[in-house]
């Protein structure tokens, strides 16, 4: 049977609507590449459990608020990511590279100008559907 990583995403939004987008390291699988922030949810541990402490660790903020946004199944020649992405509309602490990766607060307009892994396109995708349409913030 075939491996699904199941992986908690955080899609962080500030006040003034900018959203967090990390660099991943380059000896990573996708290396190079933007990505929304999280990582594998653990045994025995919600999706929710497993976004709040990966935020806490990769971008060392807090999470408060959390409102489900899209879950996509992608699959890669190497293996099938399940990616369970979360709006994150309240945190507490001020986000930074904890690892060492490059961060950055963009427009949900400037997402197009960065490149993502494959998997990541329906998410930029459903930012920008729901950005674009304010009724739902």
């Amino acid at each position: 049977m075939e491996k699904i990583v199941h992986v908690a995403v955080g899609v962080i939004r500030r006040e003034d609507g900018k959203i967090l987008i990390a660099r991943r390291p380059e000896h990573l699988h996708m290396g190079g590449r933007w990505e929304f922030p999280g990582g594998k949810v653990e045994a025995g541990e919600t999706v929710q459990q497993a976004l709040a402490r990966e935020l806490r660790e990769e971008i060392a903020i807090e999470v408060t608020q959390l409102q489900p946004l899209i879950e996509i199944r992608h699959a890669y020649p190497e293996k099938t990511v399940l990616l369970d992405t979360w709006w994150v509309t309240a945190f507490s602490g001020e986000a930074r590279g904890v690892e060492g990766q490059q961060t950055r607060w963009v427009t949900a307009e400037e997402l197009e100008q960065f490149q993502f892994p494959d998997a990541n396109q329906p998410i930029v995708d459903a930012i920008q559907g729901v950005v674009g349409d304010t009724r739902n913030l």
